[in-house]
């Protein structure tokens, strides 16, 4: 990393949150070593993340309580100093190419104050050109003060004031290394996803939850084209459907409840 004196200009920030990456935080901090200052929040790492980061060069700064994706991404961000920032998850890896165009954009002012990256997706043992995850692009490079994540306490965004260009490199997302990765975020996210929604009003049932699960797979598997992705096309399209369902259920499992269960939406862990 190209590590500036205090007094210097900050170009480029990188920021992410962790939480137990240490199969992923090297390789992905590697990937980002010609920023000028990275920024990590952990929220209670037990492996040896913080330690690799700051090894790294990273700045990390520890938290004990979870507020969710946004706020917790919008935590890193309040610390960057860069004119620019680029947001990346642990999972993720920036290629030479889009480094190469990343430093390109900011040394030639880009006119945009945002730039959105295309994705490409690791699914347990290849990356999946089909099935809705290529092309996937998320708007990660952006001037500092010109955008802000969402509060959501899952399946956040950026919400960027001003215009938005397109840079022609991918970035590499390992987003899932085997099958009990998949259950385990399957589990955990629909749980998140289902009491946000829940807290905002949402209601459903089980008959919802299995038209929305039969969708969900109908979606990835015909209309996207998962089928070109051969085996790993049909697990991608059935855990679509598994988390699609398991999402509605539990909405409708918190309406069974006392309405009160989804205030304790923030203390579901994230991993």
């Amino acid at each position: 990393m190209n590590t500036p004196p205090e007094t210097a200009a900050v170009r480029l920030s990188v920021i992410l949150i962790t939480k137990n990456e240490v199969h992923n935080i090297k390789a992905c901090l590697n990937s980002v070593d010609f920023a000028d200052e990275i920024i990590v929040v952990d929220s209670g790492s037990t492996d040896g993340t913080v330690e690799l980061a700051r090894a790294a060069g990273a700045v990390v700064i520890e938290t004990t309580d979870w507020p969710g994706f946004g706020p917790q991404k919008n935590r890193a961000l309040e610390a960057a100093r860069g004119e620019w920032v680029l947001s990346i998850d642990a999972d993720e890896r920036i290629t030479p190419e889009l480094a190469d165009e990343i430093r390109q954009a900011i040394e030639q002012r880009a006119s945009a104050d945002a730039c959105d990256i295309s994705r490409r997706s690791w699914y347990c043992g290849r990356f999946i050109k089909h099935s809705g995850w290529t092309p996937d692009y998320v708007t990660r490079l952006f001037r500092r003060g010109k955008a802000k994540f969402t509060n959501d306490i899952v399946h956040e965004h950026l919400v960027v004031e001003g215009s938005t260009q397109r840079l022609k490199s991918v970035m590499l997302h390992y987003s899932f290394r085997d099958f009990s990765q998949v259950l385990q975020k399957i589990d955990n996210y629909s749980t998140l996803s289902a009491r946000q929604a829940y807290a905002r009003g949402r209601r459903a049932s089980v008959g919802q939850a299995v038209l929305h699960g039969m969708w969900a797979f109908m979606r990835t598997y015909f209309l996207r084209l998962g089928f070109l992705d051969g085996a790993n096309g049909l697990a991608l399209a059935i855990s679509n459907a598994e988390g699609s369902y398991y999402r509605y259920l539990k909405i409708w499992l918190l309406d069974q409840q006392d309405p009160l269960a989804s205030s304790s939406a923030n203390t579901v862990d994230r991993r």
